[in-house]
């Protein structure tokens, strides 16, 4: 099972750089979209369907923000909207699509960049997301959550942590919400594979930050521990450049 996670920072923009042609020529069983930036209604999705995917979206309520869509080449045996917290579920950031007794998360994790209030609002989801998806592992033991989590984990996953150390991604009590998770059932399917290497996910739009590598990695595929012996492969297609993100790629056995 090969699986795409990738913030496309608006999904319209990416199909007019030949997202579509990427997707065709990956031929991945699954591909989790975030940061749509659309409604279902305003997207001819028939390219993807023409490849043979499933496509299930969860869209924000204010138009052309946030939302994210997951497409898969087998038929999900469930699909489940949003989390059941309204304050969440209105901006489009939880889709599940359970395969038999695989779950599949897509996840788009508040930013706190804006500000105080919306950071603010990242860490009461992070104090939220964290009981639910420890409840949710009781009943669907096998979980893959992917997603742009909007968080580097450690100094190995910043191009600069010392300059970064209270920038919102790469505070503290983000840092550790994601060592707390990583410690209690979930494992980094990156980390896991690649214990040393260094890979970013995400670069600013200045400063050619791109171009001379100086990023961040915040977006992960990660995996209930009982999963992680089947991981095969877990790395990121820097070469890909429909967004200001790369998508991140695993294989499952």
């Amino acid at each position: 099972m090969k699986i795409i996670s990738y913030n496309v920072n608006g999904i319209r923009a990416a199909m007019k750089k030949d997202l579509v042609e990427w997707v065709k020529a990956g031929d991945y069983d699954i591909v989790c979209l975030q940061e749509t930036k659309a409604q279902e209604d305003q997207v001819d999705m028939s390219p993807f369907e023409d490849l043979g995917y499933h496509c299930h979206w969860h869209s924000a309520v204010k138009k052309g923000y946030s939302g994210v869509a997951t497409l898969s080449k087998k038929k999900p045996t469930k699909i489940v909207t949003g989390c059941g917290i309204e304050k969440y579920d209105a901006e489009g950031r939880i889709l599940r699509l359970d395969f038999g007794t695989l779950s599949v998360l897509n996840c788009y994790f508040p930013s706190g960049t804006t500000g105080t209030v919306r950071q603010d609002f990242k860490f009461e989801f992070l104090d939220d997301f964290f009981p639910w998806i420890q409840e949710l592992k009781k009943t669907r033991k096998k979980l893959i959550i992917v997603g742009d989590y909007n968080i580097a984990h450690t100094e190995n996953d910043i191009h600069n942590p010392k300059s970064n150390k209270k920038s919102s991604g790469f505070l503290p009590e983000e840092r550790e919400w994601l060592s707390k998770l990583f410690a209690n059932g979930f494992t980094d399917s990156y980390r896991f594979l690649n214990p040393e290497k260094t890979e970013y996910s995400w670069w600013s739009y200045r400063a050619g930050a791109r171009a001379n590598n100086k990023g961040w990695r915040i977006d992960y595929q990660v995996v209930t521990d009982n999963l992680k012996k089947k991981l095969k492969a877990a790395h990121h297609i820097s070469e890909a450049k429909h967004s200001d993100h790369c998508p991140v790629y695993i294989e499952l056995d």
